[in-house]
């Protein structure tokens, strides 16, 4: 047997013995075969904590593992051919073929080499653009060809080789989302024509408070569009945004990164990672920044920590606890106003207000942990997360400037939220086969409680008036502003509970047909009480959410795709901020996404998507045409829409990463806020970004990347016009040894003028001019 292994290993054919064969012909391909193995290093020594995934050729599944103190890894596979990956932090990453037999019970061992001088490439951070399987978009090990929706996966190496550091950055980069404004004091995104400020995850748990999130502690993002209700809940009308965190191993790890650049910029980050016993490992990210802007007086200091351990009891038992806390504060800053129909003709770093009296405070604590259980063919994963938000924020509105283009109008406003999250999701998944048919079935149950505290203060200036006007060249002020409660400011909190089961059967009938379906089951329970006059107000919504999608591949590399999903968002909103008499009798609006799409895995290692969707919104918001004080729920919207995505390499010495979207977005009945033919604000027509990453010689590399965006308006009364710009961006990378690597990132390489997005007509934020960052990062 050892020579037969030895050539199953290397992917190459070898004679078998006839016992050998006629058993595998006995047997059933709907057999689960029990894959023992072991990750070595060069030494043969194990190596602890390292990811072990397989990705079938045919019938097309997945199974991933973690290595235990021993190096030792199990997971159960139907008999095929597989291409087993194994990667560990400090080790190059290795792929190789692997044949499953139900005769073959002996332990496959596998060695990695450690990175070292030869592999620059992948310690200067011009690695992986791909990423083969997730989990997120269906709670099991998936490959990303045999989702049935589109998903874009931006890696820490990509994240890394453009000094990204918020999710503002890593939009920029994925097709049919853009980037809103969100009154520059949290993360907003619009996908697919749809504003969020909730749908984001951590692991595919729920992270809904307004805040900037930063990515020091970050594997990799994953955008996954299109409404899918039955992976995540209510909400997601457009899509959601996942963060998919760094988790500690059992190789040990340092890694330490400073930056400096223009405006001020000062920022640290640190990566440490040990192996505290055979069974514990330690990790440990840290991040603190101090920098300004291109904006006058705008300044941003940060602060964060994040700890992490992992244990592992026995080989089928991992344990990982993590907790972070977050500490942001930044001067508060809405842009500029417009003048008729364009942005102010004012200088970029125009201020308007007080920047001294302009403040947004965020403090999070978020506690997590996760239990998960191999036992044969099935896999039970216990998920907890416990978070506590306390967020603030005190600014000034620019408003609408006069006629004779002389003053702009100023308000001012402060808000705090006080959020305490806790969420629990518990996922069983079994791997069976039926007649014929390999099912992986998955049930679970995820139970929320959220409780929220809402209370807001207007200015007053000079302590009368709550408007003021300023001089239009000259809007920066330092007059005296008195905050108290107006008789319209919320003073109310609120408590959320959700309870919700969910099934799934990821079907695979042949090598050429999968069929996933699932249905949500979702009890959202919202108690309202107002603290200034002791209303009482609930809303209780059933909300039943399925999801379908089939999957045919002519050719392995090669899927296409079709899917039917929907989505809700309840009539509180995203945020649930508030609750009326009125909106407590209005029924969640609903969002239906229909899909056709394409995947083609390149043999080069690049992998390209292709997706055309029809997502349509419903039971929105409207004036009743007979009875101007009352609302009734005809409004609707629709976004017809194509996207492709490219990501990988081209050559071993050039990765891309990058994509199209065209998106049409609009309103087909009217609703409070629009007619029925407006465009939906902020979505271009047209939308481009290609990111290339060329390694000139062993230390020395290149990047360049443009991006492009067809013009928007502000909102969606379709009055102020933003245009459309293209920007380039570019950067030289220096490692002389793999350990050490020197990086210079220029964004606008040509300085090209141009407005990113908005809050409204008169909130609108210029584009940073040409502006240069090194980084300096070395290994330990």
């Amino acid at each position: 047997m050892r020579p037969v292994l030895l050539a199953i290993l290397l992917g190459v054919p070898a004679p078998l013995p006839s016992s050998f064969v006629s058993n595998v012909a006995a047997q059933s391909a709907l057999t689960q075969v029990k894959v023992q193995g072991v990750i070595l290093d060069p030494t043969r020594a194990p190596i602890d904590g390292a990811i072990v995934t397989a990705v079938a050729e045919r019938p097309s599944q997945a199974a991933s593992a973690t290595t235990n103190a021993r190096g030792e890894f199990e997971f159960s596979l139907a008999p095929g051919r597989y291409t087993v990956t194994a990667r560990a932090d400090g080790f190059v990453e290795l792929a190789q073929p692997l044949s499953v037999s139900s005769a073959d019970t002996s332990a496959h061992e596998f060695i990695l080499q450690i990175a070292g001088l030869r592999e620059t490439v992948t310690v200067s951070g011009g690695g992986g653009y791909t990423t083969s399987a997730i989990t997120t978009a269906t709670k099991t090990p998936t490959p990303l060809r045999d989702v049935p929706q589109s998903v874009t996966v931006v890696t820490k190496d990509l994240i890394q080789d453009q000094l990204m550091m918020s999710v503002g950055d890593v939009m920029r980069y994925v097709p049919g989302v853009s980037v809103h404004q969100g009154e520059n004091n949290r993360d907003q995104i619009i996908v697919r024509g749809n504003s969020s400020s909730a749908d984001f995850y951590i692991d595919g748990v729920r992270d809904d408070v307004q805040y900037y999130r930063d990515l020091y502690n970050v594997e990799r993002i994953e955008a996954l569009k299109g409404p899918n209700a039955m992976i995540f809940g209510r909400g997601g009308a457009g899509g959601v945004v996942n963060r998919v965190m760094k988790s500690a191993g059992f190789q040990p790890l340092g890694e330490l990164s400073l930056q400096g650049g223009m405006n001020g910029h000062k920022r640290a980050t640190a990566d440490v990672n040990r192996a505290l016993h055979g069974k514990v490992a330690f990790r440990a990210n840290g991040m603190f920044e101090d920098s300004g802007s291109f904006r006058h007086d705008v300044t941003l200091h940060r602060k964060s920590i994040t700890p992490t351990v992992t244990l592992t009891p026995s080989r089928q038992t991992t344990i990982t606890a993590r907790y972070e806390y977050l500490d942001d504060s930044r001067v508060a800053d809405r842009g500029i106003t417009s003048y008729q129909g364009r942005p102010a003709n004012v200088p970029d770093d125009t201020f308007y207000g007080d920047p001294g009296q302009s403040d947004v405070q965020a403090t999070v604590n978020l506690a997590s942990g996760l239990i998960e259980h191999r036992r044969g063919a099935m896999t039970i994963r216990h998920h907890t997360l416990v978070a506590a938000y306390d967020r603030f924020y005190q600014n000034f509105v620019p408003g609408a400037a006069t006629p004779d283009k002389s003053q702009v109008s100023l308000t001012s406003y402060n808000n705090a939220t006080q959020r305490t999250n806790v969420f629990n999701q518990t996922d069983v998944t079994y791997v069976a086969s039926t007649g014929g048919i390999r099912h992986t079935l998955l049930a679970g149950a995820e139970f929320g409680l959220q409780g929220t505290g809402n209370f807001r203060q207007t200015g007053f200036f000079n302590n009368a008036g709550t408007s003021v006007l300023v001089p239009f060249s000259a809007p920066t002020i330092s007059t005296p502003v008195t905050f108290r409660q107006s008789a319209t400011d919320a003073d109310n909190h609120l408590v959320t509970r959700v309870a919700a089961a969910y099934v799934q059967d990821q079907a695979t009938l042949s090598d050429h047909l999968q069929v996933v379906g699932g249905l949500r089951f979702d009890r959202f329970d919202l108690t309202y009480h107002n603290n200034r006059n002791g209303d009482e107000l609930q809303r209780v919504d059933d909300l039943v959410s399925p999801r379908v999608g089939v999957v045919v591949k002519p050719l392995e590399p090669v899927s296409i795709y079709s899917s039917y999903s929907v989505s809700y968002l309840p009539s509180s909103g995203d945020q649930f901020s508030s609750l009326t008499v009125i909106t407590e009798q209005l029924k969640p609006e609903k969002m239906t996404n229909y899909e056709v799409g394409a995947k083609w895995d390149f043999g080069t290692g690049v992998s390209l998507q292709t997706a055309v969707y029809r997502l349509a919104r419903t039971n929105t918001r409207s004036t009743d045409p007979n009875d101007p004080t009352r609302i009734v729920q005809t409004g609707s919207q629709r976004t017809n829409g194509f996207e492709l995505g490219l990501n990988g390499s081209l050559m071993p010495t050039w990765k891309i990463a990058g994509g199209y979207a065209y998106q049409d977005a609009f309103v087909t009945s009217a609703t409070t806020a629009a007619v029925a033919g407006a465009q939906v604000a902020q979505v271009p027509h047209h939308s481009f970004s290609l990111w290339n990453y060329y390694q000139v010689t062993q230390t020395l590399a290149g990047g360049l990347g443009i991006l492009h965006r067809s013009n928007v308006f502000a909102t969606i009364d379709n009055t102020v016009n933003l245009d459309g710009y293209t920007r380039a961006d570019a950067a030289v990378y220096f490692s002389p040894d793999g350990i050490w690597r020197l990086q210079a990132n220029v964004e606008n390489l040509f300085g090209t003028h141009y407005y990113t997005n908005a809050d409204s007509n008169t909130n609108i934020s210029p584009g940073s001019p040409r502006t240069l960052r090194v980084a300096l990062t070395t290994r330990f």
